[in-house]
């Protein structure tokens, strides 16, 4: 038997985050992860030469916690281009922010997602949560994604045609019943600053949080089957811990503490990786299904953003759908409809199914649900907070300035 002042479990950006955050206040903890490197749900992998995250994702580079706490320049961010490329009525549509892409903004007023008054409400609703502070988001007054947008004035056309695939794309909900709390902040985020992907994969994220924390603080390909106030069992031996954070997703935390973590659900996503000789668009953008038919929710050719995801002059080409169970020949008919036959030839690197991809953001839930759950038992994750890379790392932060309050009255 063992022990340690902490014993963290999970080396996601939560569970990275909180032995961060511990070691700044003077604390040793030590990191169990039962993969075999750190991330969790964010991982980059080589396959035949290309770099493919774990299913598509993104960087806002607004959000303020991964600004506190990335190095954006060691990180090397590669920007997507503002705004987005719609496809409607069999064309695709050039839809951006006029304030952070004014070469666009001729385009964007003609593009035929909506109305005059549609596309001044998108200003007025910018203008509106751009005004408190980021915190006072998660404190308005709530409701669901759709009707907030509905309530803001926004046409059933420019939902259906623009918002419905953007928010899809992120908060993986297309029925838009997430809360109007999220929605704010990330149109918030978006408003203010590129999505981004670091040079060499979001991967890099998590390395670069892992090298803070020194290597023998971190055990990989570690199986915690069982946690309690102050210790853990690892591989079959106990682990004696002042204290213990449970940086799990809510599906495991929820298990491992006998349900006195509540699992607000997940929201799943189907990533397609291929490779193409020639790239669908030339500008690094985000492609967005604003038709209403097909499988596809938005589509990204990463080599366009970053040429370092591709290890020659191919392109790597992202599609995604937020669900599962969706056929591949499904998703290459949808694609042969905008792009023709030569989607025959792209080749099949990956398929990313992933169940878990995101907890549900429900409404109605605390926004800052407590991260102590006994005397010395704690928890962190996006699903505490909000389903971000913010909030996992904001999580992790604050659960990790719990433990070290309660040490210090201890001690």
């Amino acid at each position: 038997m063992t022990s340690h002042d902490v014993v963290v479990v999970g080396a996601g950006l939560a569970g990275l985050a909180a032995a961060i955050r511990l070691r700044e206040r003077g604390h040793h903890p030590l990191v169990l992860e039962r993969s075999d490197g750190p991330g969790g749900r964010v991982r980059t992998d080589e396959v035949d030469g290309f770099l493919l995250d774990r299913g598509f994702q993104i960087l806002l580079k607004a959000y303020p916690t991964a600004q506190d706490m990335l190095d954006y320049d060691d990180l090397h961010l590669r920007s997507f281009d503002a705004g987005s490329m719609v496809r409607i009525d069999d064309r695709f549509h050039r839809v951006a922010d006029p304030f952070r892409s004014p070469g666009d903004a001729f385009g964007t007023m003609r593009a035929p997602v909506g109305s005059v008054k549609d596309k001044r409400t998108i200003l007025k609703f910018r203008n509106r949560i751009r005004k408190p502070d980021v915190e006072d988001l998660f404190v308005a007054k709530e409701t669901t994604a759709l009707q907030r947008l509905r309530d803001e004035g926004f046409s059933e056309k420019i939902i259906d045609r623009f918002l419905r695939p953007l928010f899809s794309g992120i908060a993986l909900d297309p029925e838009l019943s997430f809360s109007s709390r999220s929605l704010e902040f990330i149109f918030r985020m978006l408003s203010e600053d590129d999505a981004a992907v670091p040079a060499a994969g979001m991967g890099q994220i998590p390395r670069q949080l892992a090298e803070r924390i020194p290597a023998d603080a971190i055990r990989y390909d570690a199986e915690v089957t069982e946690v309690g106030e102050h210790h853990v069992v690892v591989d079959g031996s106990r682990i004696e811990s002042g204290a213990v954070i449970v940086a799990t997703d809510a599906v495991d935390a929820a298990r491992l503490t006998g349900g006195e973590v509540g699992d607000p659900g997940t929201n799943a996503v189907t990533t397609w990786w291929f490779a193409a000789d020639e790239a669908p668009l030339k500008r690094p953008l985000i492609v967005l299904n604003g038709t209403g038919s097909g499988p596809v929710n938005n589509l990204a050719v990463l080599s366009q953003v970053s040429p370092g995801y591709s290890p020659d002059d191919r392109s790597l080409v992202a599609v995604s759908t937020p669900s599962i169970g969706v056929e591949e020949a499904a998703v290459r008919a949808n694609l042969t409809e905008w792009y023709g036959p030569v989607i025959a030839d792209w080749t099949t690197l990956r398929v990313d199914a992933i169940e878990r991809a995101q907890p549900r953001q429900n409404v109605g839930e605390d926004p800052d649900q407590s991260v102590r759950l006994a005397s010395g038992l704690f928890v962190a994750g996006d699903h505490r907070q909000h389903a971000s890379i913010n909030g996992a790392l904001v999580s992790g932060c604050r659960a990790a300035d719990a433990v070290a309050a309660r040490l210090c009255r201890d001690c």
